[in-house]
């Protein structure tokens, strides 16, 4: 089994070819290397920005998640937002994407969060079914974005 542990800034590369693979695979979302070295540096550099975990094999990275902080108002505290699970082709199937849930559910209770908040695609049945089997409900509030740069 995969060991789970906290990304650091030499990890970075192989976060990068995971995002890319993720990113390929949504309609919103276009793979730019630059773009995500320097939004997975930001992150890795300042965890009170949030923190990243790695699914490890050896020096490789299988896996990962990623955990953004950030403040609500409904529920009086501090949350998280999850974000970028993905399992690296080969290893899925595993319960390495289960066990990066898990610790992130641990990481957010262990340090006082209230909730965690994420957004898949509403027509993605498989990513519903997993995290609904991980405690997740579904939200009926609707995502909106507009892009500022």
């Amino acid at each position: 089994m995969a060991s789970i542990e906290t990304a650091s800034l030499g990890d970075v590369s192989q976060l990068v070819e995971l995002l890319s693979s993720l990113f390929a695979q949504e309609h919103e979302f276009c793979p730019n290397r630059a773009k995500q070295e320097h939004g997975l540096s930001l992150i890795i550099a300042k965890p009170e920005i949030g923190r990243i975990l790695v699914a490890r094999e050896g020096p490789e990275i299988v896996g990962m998640v990623n955990l953004l902080n950030t403040v609500s108002t409904a529920e009086g505290g501090f949350a998280l937002q999850l974000e970028d699970l993905i399992i690296k082709d080969g290893y899925r199937g595993r319960g390495i994407g289960s066990a990066l849930v898990r610790r992130a559910i641990e990481f957010g209770k262990t340090n006082g969060f209230v909730r965690i908040l994420l957004l898949t695609d509403c027509t993605n049945e498989y990513a519903i079914r997993f995290y609904k089997k991980h405690g997740f409900d579904v939200s009926s509030m609707v995502p909106m974005k507009q892009l500022l740069a």
